[in-house]
């Protein structure tokens, strides 16, 4: 009976210490990994949103670029980590897409993370090489059907957004484009810009300077709504391909079974941060949307990601 009693007593003390931890969260620095090198859109996003988070919340947001496939070896590291809110993911929508094309990944992307909040959304770009002779999506895809195979799209690597994107526009239209991969979208808008390839689903800052100096000709944007940074482009869907909505977007991700109170602090700090103007300011530039919103409300986004892009990789034929 003593023995059962301590016992008690013990787990009664462990508890309390547990909820007093919660409520006193944070007490020391927290780390955020972003799985994409330093001046990317994830890592401009975490550090700026997280500068003005350290100030909601007291204490310093160090962030740790942790590269390598496709972002994989950032969310393991954060999936593996303790679930004390102090090592946090900067997810992007190369995470849901990784988790519908790769098999044996060593997480499991909805299992192991608990959503915190969907911090910003940016829209890719669909831009062709003057010589292609094309001004909207409507001439695009009928030149694709006219010249199955001819024409080619590049992308910053298999199974990732830019890519996607593009398989989206062929399961839409029924085109046959050709993919050619590159190392990173750099790359990819090197050879465009060459006329090497012929189009490119591109992220829009990474381009549109080139729009402007009449190097690239831009056909839509890929989000419900115009790009704030170049609101004359149309979209996808005003362009005549309604449904057609993917873009980049990054939130913030804690390994599952952090302390709800812990999860319930970020959220509340990174609704706080994204509706500050220094912060809107910062990522204006970069051609980002701030959003916000609950864990519940990210959770269900997951949730349509990971069937939206399962469906397009077994359309196009990326599924193993």
């Amino acid at each position: 009976m003593r023995r059962l009693v301590r016992g008690l007593i013990c787990a009664a003390a462990i508890l309390t210490a547990c909820a007093a931890s919660a409520q006193d969260f944070p007490n020391r620095p927290i780390r955020v990994l972003v799985g994409f090198g330093p001046g990317s859109g994830a890592d401009i996003t975490a550090r700026v949103v997280g500068a003005r988070m350290s100030q909601i919340l007291g204490q310093q947001i160090v962030v740790e670029n942790k590269t390598g496939a496709g972002s994989s070896l950032a969310a393991e590291a954060v999936a593996r980590a303790p679930k004390d809110g102090y090592t946090l993911f900067l997810a992007t929508i190369s995470q849901p897409i990784n988790a519908v094309v790769t098999p044996n990944l060593p997480f499991d992307f909805v299992r192991d993370f608990a959503p915190i909040a969907l911090v910003s959304t940016a829209a890719n770009l669909l831009v062709v090489h003057p010589s292609l002779g094309v001004k909207t999506v409507t001439e695009l895809v009928a030149l694709a059907k006219a010249k199955p195979d001819a024409l080619s799209f590049g992308s910053s690597g298999v199974a990732t957004g830019t890519h996607l994107s593009a398989e989206l526009l062929k399961v839409l239209t029924g085109v046959k484009i050709v993919h050619v991969p590159y190392g990173g979208s750099a790359q990819a808008v090197t050879d465009l810009l060459a006329g090497r390839i012929h189009m490119l689903f591109s992220p829009i800052s990474t381009v549109i300077q080139h729009v402007h100096e009449g190097k690239l000709v831009a056909l839509a944007t890929t989000e419900k709504k115009r790009a704030a940074i170049a609101p004359e482009i149309p979209t996808m869907a005003e362009a005549g391909l309604p449904g057609f909505e993917t873009g980049l977007w990054f939130g913030l991700l804690a390994p599952a079974g952090t302390p709800r109170e812990a999860i319930d602090k970020l959220s509340r700090a990174v609704n706080e941060a994204v509706k500050t103007d220094e912060v809107a300011k910062a990522l204006a530039p970069q051609g980002i949307d701030l959003l916000g919103g609950t864990p519940e409300e990210f959770a269900r986004y997951i949730d349509s990601e990971m069937k939206r892009w399962d469906q397009v990789s077994h359309a196009a034929g990326l599924k193993k």
